[in-house]
């Protein structure tokens, strides 16, 4: 019980010690616009209770998704067709090198004047994916096993079982990885697109609006329901990753 209060106490230590330092500087400003106190921004997160926040919420997190999706697929299969043909992989891999050194404000300014704001955050989000699953999927194929890749050639297996037994597994590791490490970025790639766009029922555009009305409490109130999302989502993806890995491996 008593090693139980200390770890308790441990990990909520860090967080009441900033809380103290917020709340401190809050009193020092004295300006609720310039850095509202701990508990007007408690007040804000009230909206938690209402069916507005969980539509805004669920948006976001369906924005999010879809971009993730279409990035996953995308950037795998973009590896694999690159590594069955020089002629493609010298064509796309210089264009997600171009696409991976962009500033994300570039696309989605550029998003807004081709597709409106609507798509704006899914394109985004998704161009965040494409280029790290594809170069950590691409290098995965390519560090498959010679001496298992010379099995398959001796046993005459042939292209199609030689991807699905030897390099498609020898890549799963690179490849859930990847998708591991894209989810954070595909998530405040969404929601940074939702702030420039502003689409209707999302997270980005109350951010924003809180933004123009100075209403700070509300900012960092939606800040804040940012941070858990992210943390919630790779969380989430993480222990996906670890079963996959630990199926791909027991395959």
């Amino acid at each position: 019980m008593v090693f139980k209060m200390k770890k308790i106490l441990r990990a909520a230590g860090p967080a009441v010690f900033w809380i103290a330092v917020w709340e401190a500087v809050s009193l020092i400003v004295n300006s609720s616009i310039l850095l509202p106190g701990p508990a007007d921004v408690v007040r804000k997160l009230v909206m938690i209770g209402e069916a507005a926040f969980w539509r805004t919420v669920g948006m976001s997190l369906l924005r999010t998704l879809e971009a993730y999706l279409i990035g996953v697929t995308a950037g795998g299969s973009l590896a694999v067709l690159c590594s069955l043909s020089k002629t493609a992989d010298s064509l796309i891999r210089p264009a997600l090198r171009a696409v991976r050194a962009t500033p994300v404000a570039s696309f989605i300014i550029l998003a807004l004047v081709w597709i409106g704001s609507s798509g704006v955050p899914v394109l985004a989000g998704a161009l965040m994916v494409v280029p790290v699953v594809f170069s950590s999927t691409r290098e995965g194929i390519a560090s498959a096993d010679p001496l298992l890749l010379e099995m398959a050639r001796v046993f005459d297996f042939g292209m199609v079982k030689t991807w699905t037994r030897v390099i498609l597994p020898s890549a799963a590791d690179a490849f859930t990885a990847a998708c591991e490490t894209c989810v954070g970025l595909c998530f405040k790639a969404t929601i940074a697109a939702e702030v420039i766009g502003v689409p209707k029922n999302a997270v980005g555009t109350n951010l924003y609006s809180s933004k123009i009305y100075l209403e700070t409490d509300s900012l960092l109130a939606w800040t804040f329901v940012v941070i858990l999302m992210s943390l919630g989502l790779e969380k989430i993806m993480k222990l996906t990753a670890k079963k996959v890995r630990k199926h791909a491996h027991h395959a």
